[in-house]
């Protein structure tokens, strides 16, 4: 069939965005639209914009003239977080003829009768008060990974933040749904699932459109763990603070789930953890790592860290760098704290220098690289699992093991999203780790 119209998604920013674009993209599939790669031309190029990011609008524009480059004649729609944030922003670019806010981004469909191109793009975007219902969605055909969205928005009001005016208050889907997409993304042959969402701790709040809760986060994983089919479940990001240490125990004895954690610090300093509105103080910090260390000596822990929040001294820095220097953490995530609109702390005092923070992202990144290195020096000679990717890397193949060691070894097109055991053997020049397979049958 020659007339069936093509589409193409390009999308910045979280796992959770990753998520809602494949469920919209086979939403256009159930209506007859064919996907295509955002390299080729299409008639419909969907753009699933990011408010976290710095530049956003930058590498929005940037994203527009790609397509216009590709089909000047294409019809452009921008959803997601910063559509929901600045939409009359993104309307006024050039190429734009529709922006879609955090509700209507999943009825796009019902929104493309006329792919005639608009003057202005045309806007629909709600009261973010309006978006409390939950769309499900999870992210498959694309990685050996699948993203899996359990929760969206957030009540949490820290002061840089702006994704509760994205995409609005705490809610969760209902457990027996999350199990369903689970069963569905395992029959699909995927065999490790990311579970995904604004702020996953939170799980259970608002399962019934309301506040009210009959599960919780432990409930969740509990029956994850019990999902046939499923091989690994990892944990993407949870709040400290909502990190307790029954999951932890549960995770240390899981079947699928691995030991992976990845948890948001933001500051080293109570002070600024103060200022940012954080519902945790350093110590509880130190008290999940330990406890996490307890249970998983060889799990993996990234860090979530802001420099230069307004207020951040010399010697609130410095507080943050020795406490995750001392810290057993296994790698940083480093954000350069930048100033969003309608936020608490645009209008703080004590702004913090664009160079002094580039200086501290700089050293926070040095210590991160330090880190992982030492993480990836204690895992040498242990027996591990890994899950090997898809590409050919100039004649590699990549994966990574259950506690996120990437791994190395020469490109044979039968290991793709092949579960191996293997041991760690040596770290090479690029920072990843070789190996000895353990099933001499891999070897090919």
């Amino acid at each position: 069939m020659e007339n069936r119209k093509k589409v193409a998604f390009y999308t910045l920013g979280c796992k959770l965005n990753f998520s809602e674009t494949s469920t919209i993209a086979r939403n256009f599939n159930d209506e007859g639209f064919d996907r295509v790669d955002f390299e080729e031309i299409a008639d419909i190029y969907v753009i699933n914009t990011c408010s976290v990011t710095e530049n956003a609008d930058k590498q929005f524009k940037q994203v527009v003239r790609k397509a216009m480059k590709l089909n000047e004649k294409a019809f452009v729609a921008a959803v997601g977080c910063y559509a929901q944030l600045k939409p009359e922003e993104l309307a006024a670019v050039d190429g734009v003829d529709l922006v879609l806010g955090a509700t209507e981004k999943f009825k796009i469909t019902d929104y493309i009768h006329d792919l005639s191109k608009n003057d202005m793009g045309e806007v629909h975007s709600c009261e973010i008060a309006e978006a409390d219902f939950y769309v499900g969605s999870y992210s498959i055909g694309d990685r050996t990974r699948a993203f899996l969205k359990v929760q969206d928005g957030c009540d949490y009001k820290c002061t840089y933040c702006t994704i509760p005016l994205a995409r609005g208050i705490s809610r969760s889907d209902a457990l027996e749904n999350v199990l369903k997409n689970a069963k569905e993304i395992s029959a699909q042959n995927i065999r490790e699932i990311v579970l995904t969402g604004v702020n996953i701790g939170d799980y259970g709040k608002g399962e019934f459109g309301n506040k009210k809760h009959e599960h919780t986060f432990l409930d969740l994983v509990q029956a994850l763990d019990k999902v046939e089919g499923i091989e690994r479940l990892r944990i993407s990001s949870i709040e400290p603070n909502l990190l307790k240490n029954e999951t932890i125990e549960f995770v240390s004895k899981s079947r699928t789930f691995v030991p992976h954690f990845h948890i948001p610090l933001q500051s080293g300093s109570n002070d600024i953890l103060k200022l940012m509105k954080r519902r945790y103080l350093r110590e509880v910090y130190t008290d999940r790592v330990n406890k996490i260390r307890e249970v998983m000596p060889h799990a993996c822990i990234g860090v979530d860290v802001i420099v230069g929040f307004p207020g951040e001294t010399d010697e609130h820095f410095l507080e943050t760098y020795h406490f995750l220097n001392d810290l057993d953490i296994s790698y940083l995530h480093v954000f350069t704290y930048s100033e969003r609109d309608n936020t608490e702390a645009v209008d703080m005092a004590g702004v913090v220098p664009s160079n002094v923070r580039a200086k501290r992202s700089k050293m926070l990144r040095g210590l991160s690289v330090k880190k992982r290195r030492a993480f990836y020096e204690s895992q040498l000679g242990t027996n591990r699992t890994v899950l090997f990717e898809s590409e050919n890397k100039e004649g590699y193949i990549h994966g990574f093991t259950e506690n996120y060691v990437k791994v190395k070894t020469p490109w044979n097109p039968e290991l793709v999203n092949t579960l191996q055991e293997i041991n760690l053997t040596k770290i090479d020049e690029d920072g990843s780790v070789r190996l000895e397979f353990l099933n001499k049958l891999a070897e090919v």
